[in-house]
């Protein structure tokens, strides 16, 4: 069996037991060809150097299970001495000096990175073709997108040339190119994972999160990013144990509120993400749970306030002087917008996202877990929806797209693209399952519940 065969957790216990070396599992992953423009920059020497550390320094008796298994950094993450780009022309000669903790967290965990995954500039597009890479593509139809902003990382996870791999998420940047590419993708409550040392987000929208074949390997994953930092401004409170050891409990009898009509567009739901929606909902009901139909949770309100929150966010990612002609032009819209936006009323679009955010959690307070389509279609052809033309024709068409991700950014609540559905073309359609703040345990022990009753680990796209 090819070792990209095995998933994360498994590499983790080859190596354990000594089948497998670091540097074994690296060079098997540097070999494979990069036909889905997963990554930006490729840093195969220097995982080499860390797999070979690894092993004369030898595994720490605290080691955890994915210890010695590669991964990726996506290219939105400052990593010491490597070409960070941001997704960003203005920034293709740029090398940091420090690495975010998230890389640091990474590097900690026994886990050699290969390279910078693709991503669009600065993440904001819910597609990843940046001007400093080749389109990131769904491996399940090349001619398609990987999604975004996370999509070279899911597209590496998902062609098999990263066993497992972060990604970050402010409007469903995980979810979007979990659900293109046939993934688990995870993005945590709102603090679990320290956004140090920048914390570049002061309204709370984006975090850091997992993007993996399984649940367990997505479980395994969190907990190494997982923690909460001296200077965090919010942070989730600490699990009863692992997120790993929660994929083996028992979900028990849980309350699913489900809807299907978009939270902030009028679009035409596709059939298969209705019909990948349903099965989801029939599947949970044989498991016992009882599903109901709930009103849509967030007002149409909300839009503007988070594109308003948005559009000021993108401004706070700046070209370096100079630089400024090298910026895309939905960026520079959507930075224009942002700039135009006064303090008070930045001030009063946060306030009123904490209130629809509130009303929400309180109209779903009874429920356990709310489901719903993860897009409102499958992964589109490359260049559907970008249109550097027309940027705010480009903003619409990713809002038809994502329809339902962004609320659970608003809420801070966990939630979970799973691949539980393709189409008669074999194109992968996610659902989504969100659960109430804090409760990532309850959410991967349903999804680990739903994986065992509905497989997909042997499902491998075209090339694999």
């Amino acid at each position: 069996m090819p070792l990209h065969d095995l998933t994360a957790l498994a590499q983790g216990g080859a190596v354990r037991r000594g089948e497998v070396s670091p540097l074994e599992l690296v060079e098997h992953y540097a070999d494979r060809a990069d036909r889905v423009g997963a990554f930006v920059t490729t840093t195969h020497d220097r995982a080499r150097e860390h797999a070979r550390r690894l092993t004369e320094t030898g595994r720490p008796a605290d080691a955890g299970p994915l210890w010695g298994v590669p991964t990726g950094i996506k290219d939105l993450h400052a990593t010491a001495g490597v070409r960070t780009t941001f997704g960003s022309a203005a920034y293709d000669d740029f090398v940091p000096e420090e690495s975010d903790d998230l890389v640091l967290a990474v590097e900690a965990a026994g886990m050699p990175s290969l390279g910078k995954t693709n991503t669009p500039e600065f993440g904001s597009p819910c597609y990843t073709e940046p001007d400093v890479a080749p389109p990131a593509v769904t491996p399940w139809d090349t001619t398609r997108t990987a999604g975004g902003s996370s999509g070279g990382s899911a597209a590496a996870v998902a062609a098999g040339l990263l066993p497992v791999a972060p990604g970050s998420d402010g409007g469903g940047s995980i979810r979007i190119p979990a659900s293109c590419c046939g993934l688990v993708g995870l993005k945590p409550s709102r603090g679990r994972i320290s956004g140090a040392p920048r914390y570049g987000d002061p309204v709370g929208l984006a975090t850091a999160g997992t993007l993996a074949r399984t649940v367990r390997d997505a479980a395994a994953l969190l907990d190494v990013l997982a923690g909460r930092r001296v200077g965090d401004p919010f942070w989730a409170p600490p699990p009863s144990g692992s997120f790993l050891a929660a994929c083996d409990r028992r979900p028990g009898r849980l309350r699913v509120a489900r809807f299907v009509a978009p939270v902030i567009a009028d679009v035409e739901v596709h059939p298969s993400s209705v019909t990948a929606w349903e099965d989801a909902s029939r599947l949970l009901e044989r498991l016992g749970h009882d599903v109901e139909d709930v009103p849509v949770p967030i007002p149409r309100e909300a839009v503007a306030d988070f594109e308003t929150c948005w559009a000021v966010l993108t401004a706070l990612s700046e070209a370096p002087p100079g630089r400024e002609d090298r910026l895309r032009p939905l960026t520079r819209w959507l930075s224009a917008r942002g700039h135009a936006v006064s303090g008070p009323e930045f001030g009063l679009a946060i306030a009123r996202l904490r209130q629809h955010a509130a009303a929400a959690l309180t109209a779903l307070a009874a429920y356990d877990v709310i489901l719903t389509p993860t897009l409102a279609m499958p992964p589109v052809e490359v260049g559907a929806l970008r249109e550097d033309a027309d940027p705010a024709r480009d903003f619409e068409a990713q809002k038809a797209f994502t329809p339902w991700t962004s609320a659970w950014n608003v809420t801070g609540m966990p939630a979970m693209s799973l691949p539980l559905h393709w189409t008669d073309e074999g194109l992968p359609v996610g659902v989504m399952v969100a659960a109430r703040p804090a409760e990532e345990e309850l959410l991967l022990a349903l999804a680990a519940q739903v994986e065992a009753a509905a497989p997909w680990v042997d499902r491998h796209p075209p090339g694999w």
